[in-house]
């Protein structure tokens, strides 16, 4: 570039170009380094911390980053016992309430007293110097290695993890005591007293029960019901129910009416339809989520969570996705009225396929 402006006669292009370039036999317009470059100033100069220069001011902080995590401690323990002296298998909206409330605090005091006692351990009692540490573009030789080992062994001395026992003590039982009331959460998602495995094996329908739209509870007739629609429906009796949206979760059905002709069924479930219509359950065999995405014109059904896809005229049999089984079908007829009602219940648990395993 500097030739090129001193071809086209540009005098103040060629003198920064020497200026740049007049160190040693540097050809001009390739020197990157100038003489004027901002130097390295250095590090500043190191300031002592009070806990540095207070032996009273060390052990201050040394009590609350202790106490700090014993806080912890009592939030966990205080979660678990908020669990145990709330419950919620009433469904009080009141107890539900407390629940949710003092298990949130206490879970909350165990996190932040945890991360705050750290931070100030690490901020006013750790060793408090400057260092750089260069770094190796292959990997260290044994040597390396070995000091590696004596680094790990000096941040143990600087930190006071194995000298201040207090400190390392309260921060063991916060860590341990911390996971207490996830593990006691846990338990409450299954039944204490029943075998989960009988309650999925049955739901609210049973013979004779009507199909109503969800969540009017309108009993639907066959003449309702066209040829490529599709209605969420629940049992006619779900309000009956003592815990109704438990018996929702597992009762919840999908009912479409495909075109006799497109179904294909096996001999022994030609009669678990009426006319082409189908009720299939809306609780998908892989996980347990709602499948509710109808596509009129292929007959598949997707489970928005991971893409599972079932067949309707298949016996909702699994064609993609992670399910492992087909989509369990209601058995379903009219009565006297001409009103869709159940046959039986289920022939099989609805829900995920990890249900049966079980047994």
């Amino acid at each position: 570039m500097a030739e090129e402006a001193m071809n086209s006669g540009s005098d103040s292009a060629a003198v920064a170009a020497r200026s740049h370039g007049a160190a040693g036999d540097v050809a001009v317009g390739t020197a990157v380094v100038s003489d004027d470059a901002v130097q390295n100033p250095g590090l500043p100069a190191h300031r002592k911390r009070v806990t540095d220069t207070d032996p009273k001011k060390e052990k201050r902080a040394e009590r609350i980053v202790f106490t700090l995590f014993y806080l912890s401690i009592a939030g966990s323990l205080g979660s678990v016992l908020a669990y145990m002296f709330f419950p919620i298998e009433t469904g009080d909206l009141m107890a539900i309430r407390l629940n949710t409330l003092f298990v949130g605090l206490g879970m909350a005091l165990a996190l932040l007293a945890v991360g705050i006692g750290a931070v100030h351990w690490g901020k006013a009692l750790m060793a408090d110097h400057e260092s750089i540490d260069e770094r190796h573009p292959v990997a260290s030789d044994t040597a390396t290695r070995e000091a590696s080992a004596e680094v790990f062994e000096l941040a143990d001395k600087e930190s006071g993890f194995s000298r201040r026992s207090l400190v390392r003590n309260s921060l063991i039982g916060a860590l341990v005591a911390f996971p207490l009331p996830g593990i006691t959460l846990l338990r409450g998602l299954a039944p204490q007293d029943k075998d989960p495995v009988e309650l999925l094996k049955h739901t609210m329908w049973d013979k004779g029960i009507r199909l109503a739209r969800d969540p009017s509870g309108v009993p639907i007739k066959a003449s309702d019901v066209t040829i490529g629609s599709a209605f969420h429906v629940i049992p006619e009796n779900l309000h009956e129910a003592e815990h109704v949206l438990d018996e929702k979760a597992k009762a919840i059905v999908l009912l479409m009416r495909l075109d006799p002709a497109d179904l294909k069924e096996l001999p022994e479930r030609k009669t678990w339809s009426y006319n082409g219509i189908v009720a299939y359950s809306k609780v998908c065999t892989h996980v347990g989520c709602p499948v509710a995405l109808y596509e009129q014109r292929t007959h598949h059904l997707l489970c928005p969570c991971h893409q599972s896809q079932f067949d309707v005229s298949e016996h909702a049999k699994v064609i993609f996705g992670p399910a492992k089984r087909p989509l369990p079908q209601l058995p379903i007829t009219v009565d006297e009225e001409g009103y869709l009602v159940a046959q039986s219940d289920f022939h099989e648990p609805v829900g995920p396929s990890f249900w049966e395993r079980l047994k």
